[in-house]
């Protein structure tokens, strides 16, 4: 996750790399957070969709949901389309494209999951190779809007003093003049998030020969700039979590339950199988190493379905989630909560999972 103003300062930088002016500048900075309009669009689905079938409300939210289609390779290719029907202007598509595509491609190397190829293709996957706080592409970007505001405010008499000077040579990188230079932060901003994806596949495939096992790339979580949170199946009970650095490989590791039963019940596997079953049919498929935990009270069974990782990941995991299924023994009956990043827990729909 790129935080969105950093998203509109590559815009800008493209704009200015590729020397566009006034309204076409204006609409490159727009066109670089159109995808993050989907937060509109999930507060629609949100409204709808619980009057729908379980699979229109599936379908509905590969269109509509928060980093869906919105976050996918086809909505860059159809914006980059419609740009070049109404303005026919080569230039001006490229930036558009280029401004689009920065934003699908930066919020793909970082952490959440997103459906890059669909309608093709309906699995979720991430890159998950660039931290999502990195100081670099957060903060690089913030440049060329600086510059912009500080140019606002000369203009309306607000800059003044003895920097005026100073400033005078530094903004004029603003102009078409400047935008080989804005192209070399771009090329450098390039560079460095290409860098993490492969960086990232020798530091996997250490980790993966030394523990006698295929770690996966994808489920393999940034955790600081250089630091990653990676996990595999170790047996049928237990995963294995270990922090890696691309610095010292293996720094520690440590095992979890992948179910934990309390007190007795003795039928505690098929309710995991049942929460199991229930939560595939799901879209959102947030959860890569699914930890149970079981409990009985008053004929109610209840399943609290995990992430492994989650209680080792401090900032934001977007695994970080946590749902409970309350199953009524007598009827088969059951209700389901669901709790995000420690918010307060909601109750889910009946047509989320069937």
């Amino acid at each position: 996750m790129v935080n969105t103003i950093s998203h509109l300062g590559i815009g800008l930088l493209i704009a200015l790399a590729f020397g566009l002016k006034g309204k076409g500048r204006w609409t490159v900075m727009l066109l670089s957070i159109l995808p993050d309009l989907d937060y509109l669009t999930y507060s629609a689905f949100t409204l709808l969709s619980g009057s729908l079938s379980h699979e229109a409300r599936n379908q509905l939210f590969y269109l509509l949901g928060h980093r869906e289609f919105s976050h996918s390779i086809f909505f860059g290719l159809m914006v980059m389309l419609l740009v070049w029907l109404k303005t026919k202007n080569k230039r001006f598509t490229a930036a558009a494209f280029a401004a689009i595509s920065s934003h699908i491609f930066l919020d793909y190397t970082t952490s959440a999951k997103m459906r890059i190829l669909y309608p093709l293709v309906t699995d979720a996957s991430v890159l998950r190779s660039t931290y999502s706080f990195d100081p670099l592409v957060n903060i690089l970007p913030l440049l060329p809007l600086i510059l912009l505001a500080a140019e606002y405010l000369k203009s309306r008499g607000k800059w003044n003093g003895k920097w005026n000077g100073e400033f005078d040579n530094f903004s004029s990188l603003a102009n078409p003049k400047g935008k080989k230079f804005y192209a070399s932060v771009l090329v450098v901003l390039l560079v460095w998030v290409m860098l993490f994806p492969a960086a990232k596949v020798f530091l996997i495939d250490h980790i993966s020969r030394a523990e006698g096992t295929e770690v996966s790339y994808r489920d393999t979580y940034p955790i600081s700039p250089t630091r990653f949170l990676a996990a595999y199946s170790y047996d049928d009970a237990q995963y294995k979590l270990m922090e890696v650095s691309y610095v010292s490989g293996t720094e520690n590791s440590f095992y979890v339950e992948k179910v934990s039963v309390k007190g007795d019940v003795s039928d505690a596997s098929a309710y995991v199988e049942r929460t199991a079953k229930l939560y595939d049919t799901s879209p959102t498929q947030e959860i890569d190493y699914p930890v149970y935990t079981v409990s009985e009270e008053n004929g109610k069974v209840t399943v609290l379905l995990s992430d492994a990782r989650s209680p080792y990941v401090k900032e934001w995991p977007y695994f970080g989630v946590v749902y409970r299924f309350v199953f009524d023994r007598e009827s088969g009956e059951y209700e389901a909560y669901l709790s995000k990043y420690g918010r307060k827990e909601v109750k889910l729909d009946r047509n989320r999972f069937e």
